[in-house]
This record gives structure tokens, C-alpha cells and sequence, in this order.
């Protein structure tokens, strides 16, 4: 049975605080890669991340942090990222230390900008990290209410089996419920096309449409969804399992997800640039829309909701305009 050994946590913001409270029940022990050492240093001196899911309090001597990557590395077995997506090249640009022996498993919800390649790809392609080295985590789940302890379920994904129960077994508590499976291209590129979903989803909202609507809405949400995932990554899946319906679904409805509180902003009349600087998180679904239209660009997958959001957000045509043309494709 493999053994994912020491665990570090790259990145400082709530899904990454949510995971490191996960992972320390389990281990007693981890690594935390943050940028900022201020950051750090109030970490350490409140007991609780500065920023980000403050309710949440930690045993500061079970955590090694360190603004050194190159350091946590090196000492760690399995790294787990969990930093915005338009961000991860920078982080990596740090490393002197290979990582292709190391267990990684990305966390993120986005895509790499300019590359246009989902994490897992981006990690094999430019560090040279085997496939059966790669996992990602995949929802429904916000990291508010991991940190409420509020029963939630995740996914591990990975090529080798063995090592994807390994995380998951150390995920698996009281109010975390886990399964695995090796659909990561599958799990990764939904997970980016919920973000996108879900800034649809608040757009429509921040219009007055109503439930019935969005129920409509994120139905063919995932229809669409069922398409590209079949166009870049053919296997037997079934997108309703939760992993992939219930993130979306989770994401295009809830109150706490920023892409659809981002979209709301966009729906009632706020510019991008003012509707990013009021919420002062990031919406990944932002980013992931370029890129998945991009992407799709090649492969032609009838995808008329990422179609309309990229119009939105990009083209500046306005809201009202372009959803009324998707209304009228739906049935």
C-alpha cells in the first residue's frame, strides 16, 4: 500500500486552509508553503490564518511553514497545490528543486493562462511528473463549510489507484466522505467549466431570473459540460456522480462560491475590472473562460453557455443581449 509520507500545502488562501485542517487531524504534521512571511508571522502569533477562514484554529507546532518552495520541496513527500491558477507559474518558476519524484496533487480549479493546459498536463509536460505521480481533488465543497465541519464529499483522482485511496484515507473523517477514481483529465477540466457555469448562473441572477430558470440553466449546464469532457478525454464516466454534477451544481447555486457572486455583479451592471476589485478574491471562472474558449477553438464543441460568457466577460456585449440569444437556444 503506498504511503503519501510527509504532506506539504502550497498556498495560503481558503480552499488550502480548508485542506490543511483536513490533512493535520490526520497527520498531526505538515508543511505550508506561503508566499508572505508577514503572513506567516500572524499566522503563527494568532493561531489561525490572517486572512482567510479565521474560525478555523490550528496547533501551530504541527505546522512547518515556510516561504522557501525550494525548501518544502525538498522535505516533503506529496505536495498538495492549492494556489489560484493565473498564479501557479510564478510559484513554480522558484523551483531549483525536481519534483517529478513527488506525489502531486493539484487542488486547483483553473487552468494555466497562456499555456492552456490543466495543471496535471502542465506538471507532466513542463516538470516531467509521471501521470502516475499526478492527482487532483475534485468537490462538491466549500472550504467554508469544511471549516464548519459540515458533511461534505471529495474525490481523489489518480492513474495509480493505490496511491489515490492513500490521500483519500487521509482525507476520510467524521464530516469528510471520499471515493476515489482515475478520471483526472475528466475531474479537472469540469471543475473549470463549473466556474464558468456558475459566473452564467449569477449573471442570470443579477438579471431577476428566477429559480425555474436556473434550473433550466444548469441543466444543459451540464450537458454541455457531458460534450467537451467526451471531446478531450473519451472514457466511460457518468457525469451525474457528484464530482461532476454535484460541483456544478454546488458552485452555480450556493452563496459562497465568488464565481457566481462574480457573475451576479456582472448581471446587475458592474463593469469586470470594478466587479473584481469590490470582491477582492479571485473568480477563477474568469480566467478559465478564455482559456476553455480557446481551447475549444480546436476541438468545436457546441458549448452555446461558455459561448455567451465569453461575450460577456471579453467581447463586453452586454448582458441583457447575450443571455436573451441563450434563452432562446434552450428547450
Amino acid at each position: 500500500m503506498f504511503d503519501c509520507g510527509k504532506i506539504a500545502i502550497i498556498g495560503g488562501g481558503s480552499w488550502a486552509t480548508a485542506i490543511a485542517k483536513i490533512v493535520v487531524e490526520h497527520t498531526h504534521h505538515i508543511g505550508w508553503y506561503m508566499r508572505r512571511d508577514d503572513r506567516i508571522e500572524e499566522f503563527r502569533r494568532l493561531g489561525h490564518n490572517p486572512a482567510y477562514l479565521m474560525s478555523v484554529r490550528f496547533n501551530i507546532n504541527e505546522i512547518e511553514f515556510s516561504s522557501d518552495l525550494n525548501h518544502i520541496v525538498q522535505e516533503y513527500d506529496t505536495l498538495v497545490f492549492v494556489t489560484p491558477s493565473p498564479y501557479l507559474k510564478n510559484h513554480l518558476k522558484k523551483l531549483k528543486t525536481r519534483i517529478k519524484n513527488k506525489y502531486i496533487i493539484t487542488a486547483i480549479k483553473g487552468i494555466v493562462p497562456d499555456e492552456n493546459l490543466i495543471c496535471s498536463e502542465y506538471f507532466h509536460q513542463v516538470y516531467d511528473v509521471p501521470y502516475e505521480n499526478l492527482a487532483c481533488l475534485g468537490g462538491p465543497s466549500h472550504a467554508e463549510e469544511v471549516a464548519l465541519e459540515r458533511l461534505s464529499y471529495l474525490t481523489v483522482a489518480c492513474a495509480d489507484e493505490d496511491k489515490a485511496q492513500a490521500f483519500a484515507d487521509v482525507l476520510s473523517s467524521d464530516y469528510i466522505k471520499t471515493k476515489t477514481c482515475t478520471d483526472v483529465i475528466g475531474i479537472e477540466y469540469s471543475s473549470v467549466l463549473k466556474n464558468v457555469y456558475a459566473i452564467a448562473a449569477g449573471i442570470c441572477s443579477g438579471l431577476k431570473f428566477g429559480d425555474n430558470f436556473q434550473a433550466v440553466l444548469m441543466a444543459n449546464a451540464v450537458q454541455e459540460m457531458a460534450r467537451l469532457l467526451q471531446a478531450v478525454h473519451p472514457i466511460e464516466r457518468n457525469v451525474y456522480d457528484s464530482v461532476y454534477l454535484g460541483d456544478l451544481l454546488v458552485t452555480g447555486y450556493s452563496n459562497f462560491s465568488r464565481n457566481r457572486v462574480f457573475g451576479s455583479m456582472i448581471g446587475k451592471g458592474y463593469s469586470v475590472k470594478s466587479a473584481q476589485v469590490e470582491m477582492e478574491m479571485i473568480a477563477e471562472g474568469y480566467f478559465g473562460t478564455k482559456c476553455m474558449k480557446e481551447i475549444n477553438r480546436h476541438l468545436h464543441v457546441n458549448m452555446p453557455i461558455l459561448d455567451a460568457v465569453y461575450n460577456i466577460l471579453y467581447e463586453r456585449i452586454s448582458p441583457q443581449i447575450e443571455i436573451k440569444l441563450l434563452t432562446d437556444s434552450f428547450r
